[in-house]
């Protein structure tokens, strides 16, 4: 949500903005919450001088009392009495309007920053870098279902029978595998100075509005039935949600926290479900990383951020590329951001793995979160991204280190939490 004082000031820059992310049905909201705010402002005005009328008239009414002048001081009794049936009316009215302006507000898109590419959706996203070489091996890597099944590691008809589509079991090795990338993941952020946490895996929806956009919202999120409850699509809301209403010491910041959570999301619409893979289910499990700081330090950690991403898929013998979201790819209260994606050997392309956003001060806004200055508190700037996600990540994982053979080769840095292996054999022919 941006700062209202745009809409006063600078009306014509926030229309723009909108144009950017290809928004254009929104435009008409800019000039709807201008007239709202003007008119609550106006409501305002008159209010403070009824209440102040009123109070200089109740003086007046001891006074004259006082001195026994009882028909000049009922007379003035009417006067009260009428402001005091015209108070309620206006604080309705007044209610009433900024409930609408709220609702709008919460609709207008943050201010993307000029760095950011003008895209109408993620097809004009832009490569800008990427790190390891992107091998085509000379013999075939078959789909990471199939790699998975030589292990015994996947069981997607049961998870069918108790759940329905878009659900696994992930089997011994496998199962192992996708731990130990989560606990490498969190271990690698805790070496960078990362608190870490175990959030509430439920948020309620004031905070599901405070960290989101509707859209999003309706996209993603599964509703507990007869619940103020939702089940989170990523660890980054109950993260940032832990912070609603709190005022933060400027010497406490930044907050660098990384977090584990199951991620549940409905992946409806048009990209659907994946029959028979991992790519595209209803729950995974996600290694996580928030920050909370100062304005002037949000760009700074967003570049360290996503380059903790690139390391940690480095170390994992995965080559990636970072990709610089376009603006009508942008969700609204994102001012800035880039997906990491992996390489598919098998593909022959490159495949969204993480993300990182900056939100600058959208969600600070929306749930309260302020910084205690010297003279003035003021909202924060907020961050999020992705250290990993499983089951993406081990179809990275399982096609980037599989072998002619058929085996899968174990990096360095996973070892530890395999128990020593350095290479899975398939146990199926």
């Amino acid at each position: 949500m941006i700062d209202i004082n745009l809409i006063r000031n600078d009306p014509e820059l926030v229309k723009e903005n909108i144009k950017k992310k290809f928004q254009d049905q929104k435009l008409p909201l800019v000039d709807e919450a201008k007239m709202l705010d003007e008119e609550v402002r106006k409501i305002k005005v008159e209010l403070d001088s009824l209440r102040e009328n009123r109070n200089a008239l109740s003086k007046q009414i001891g006074l004259l009392m006082r001195d026994k002048k009882v028909d000049e001081a009922n007379d003035i009794k009417v006067k009260v009495a009428q402001i005091n049936d015209r108070i309620p009316e206006l604080e309705t009215k007044q209610a009433e309007d900024e409930t609408k302006l709220k609702a709008i507000m919460m609709q207008i898109p943050n201010i993307i920053d000029k760095s950011v590419p003008i895209g109408k959706d993620d097809s004009e996203n832009v490569e800008v870098q990427r790190f390891g070489e992107a091998k085509v091996p000379d013999f075939e890597i078959p789909y990471h279902a199939d790699i998975i099944a030589k292990f015994n590691g996947l069981d997607k008809d049961s998870a069918g029978r108790t759940s329905g589509n878009g659900f696994y079991y992930l089997i011994g090795d496998i199962a192992r595998l996708h731990e130990a990338m989560i606990a490498y993941g969190r271990d690698y952020m805790i070496n960078q100075g990362f608190t870490y946490a175990i959030p509430p895996f439920m948020i309620r929806s004031d905070v599901v509005n405070g960290v989101m956009s509707f859209a999003e919202m309706e996209a993603m999120m599964y509703k507990i039935e007869g619940e103020d409850l939702y089940l989170i699509g990523t660890s980054e809301h109950s993260m940032i949600g832990r912070f609603k209403g709190q005022i933060i010491k400027e010497e406490e910041l930044p907050i660098t926290m990384t977090s584990y959570s199951p991620c549940f999301r409905k992946e409806g619409g048009a990209h659907g479900l994946e029959e028979r893979g991992l790519y595209r289910v209803h729950q995974f499990e996600k290694q996580e990383m928030i920050v909370i700081c100062k304005p002037e330090d949000s760009m700074n950690w967003y570049e360290k951020m996503w380059k903790y991403t690139v390391e940690v898929f480095r170390n994992l013998n995965i080559p990636v590329r970072q990709l610089e979201c376009c603006s009508g790819d942008l969700a609204d209260l994102k001012v800035k951001s880039c997906d990491i994606e992996a390489w598919s050997p098998r593909q022959q392309k490159f495949f969204e793995v993480g993300s990182c956003s900056n939100l600058s001060d959208a969600q600070a806004r929306r749930l309260g979160i302020r910084i205690k200055g010297d003279k003035n508190n003021y909202l924060a700037h907020t961050l999020n991204n992705t250290v990993l996600a499983s089951p993406r990540a081990i179809i990275a994982f399982v096609e980037n280190n599989y072998n002619k053979d058929g085996t899968i080769t174990i990096p360095e840095v996973l070892r530890p939490y395999m128990g020593g292996k350095d290479k899975l054999t398939p146990n199926v022919k």
